[in-house]
């Protein structure tokens, strides 16, 4: 695999954030008026059409997922240490760590980030953070205990090179946006749910109708939900392919960070985080399921460790 430059990539994921940055918001939009053409069907109300209901409804949407972005964005750094009970690594009971952290960053012109660990014993790291104030490689003990230096070093800086390429930045706008969809599919099942309890006490036809109404709205919830899914998986697998080149670039050693990866296949999996949008940060993350290539957040981990010993 041919290498890309380190600046070339920033451009690149700069892109595409702004891309997400539009086209969730967009997509949220057809949503909104898909349901007001749904809903103008199903009651046969015609005194509004779906454009103006949709125009009506927009500035509430924009301001609502607005608010949203913002309190996610800027709160993503403590809800992820809360999510996968982080701690700050001490320096003085842990100088391996900090002394290959620290030599990365300076062989690379880089500012050292902060360093936590996850008392856990699989084997697994991540990088997280919107800037330099908040960029944080965490490591699992078991990682930290199992790798030997050289190959601690390579995933080290496979998860500084997803900082320096502002892989996470781009991967926090799109888990932020998918987090939305997630909430609008709750809440419209939710809303199907109580109507479908409430349908005894009502008129037969209306309670049938309403019905129909809540149940296009769940599906149409849960397409949004799918496509902006499916735009986040395929951005998250072709990131850990770069952020493997760059790891190697950095320390010049691509068969460290493949004996790494083949040591981290082994034992990946962190039973006490269980939410899929932070695990989606690791290094290796598997997902199972007869759906598990189309779903899955990073590529086979056999094709990784085939281009690292290629590289």
């Amino acid at each position: 695999m041919k290498y890309i430059g380190i600046q070339a990539q920033q451009r690149r994921n700069n892109i595409k954030s702004i891309f997400l940055l539009f086209m969730f918001p967009v997509l949220l939009i057809g949503l909104v008026y898909l349901f007001f053409v749904v809903m103008g069907y199903v009651t046969e109300d015609d005194s509004i059409s779906a454009e103006e209901a949709t125009l009506q409804a927009l500035p509430f949407v924009v301001i609502a997922v607005t608010i949203w972005f913002f309190i996610a964005y800027f709160m993503n750094t403590l809800m992820i240490q809360f999510a996968t009970r982080a701690k700050p690594l001490e320096r003085k009971e842990n100088k391996r760590v900090y002394n290959l952290v620290e030599n990365v960053c300076m062989a690379n012109g880089m500012d050292m980030p902060k360093v936590n660990v996850i008392e856990d014993g699989a084997l697994n790291a991540f990088a997280s953070g919107i800037n330099k104030k908040s960029y944080t490689v965490t490591l699992t003990r078991g990682i930290i205990n199992t790798l030997n230096d050289d190959e601690l070093e390579g995933v080290i800086a496979h998860e500084l090179t997803h900082i320096r390429n502002r892989d996470v930045r781009l991967l926090i706008v799109s888990i932020i946006f998918v987090g939305i969809f997630t909430m609008i599919a709750q809440m419209a099942a939710r809303m199907a749910f109580y109507s479908s309890a409430g349908r005894r006490s009502n008129d037969k036809n209306n309670g049938a109708g309403a019905a129909v109404m809540l149940l296009i709205i769940v599906a149409l919830a849960i397409l949004g939900y799918v496509f902006s899914l499916l735009i986040r998986l395929s951005i998250s697998r072709k990131r850990e392919y770069m952020a493997d080149a760059g790891g190697a670039q950095m320390t010049k050693n691509p068969l460290a960070l493949a004996s790494a990866l083949r040591k981290i296949s082994k034992n990946p999996e962190i039973h006490s985080v269980k939410r899929e949008d932070v695990a989606q940060l690791y290094i290796e993350h598997r997902v199972k399921g007869a759906f598990s290539r189309m779903f899955a957040t990073h590529p086979p981990i056999e094709n990784r460790i085939a281009v690292l010993e290629q590289f």
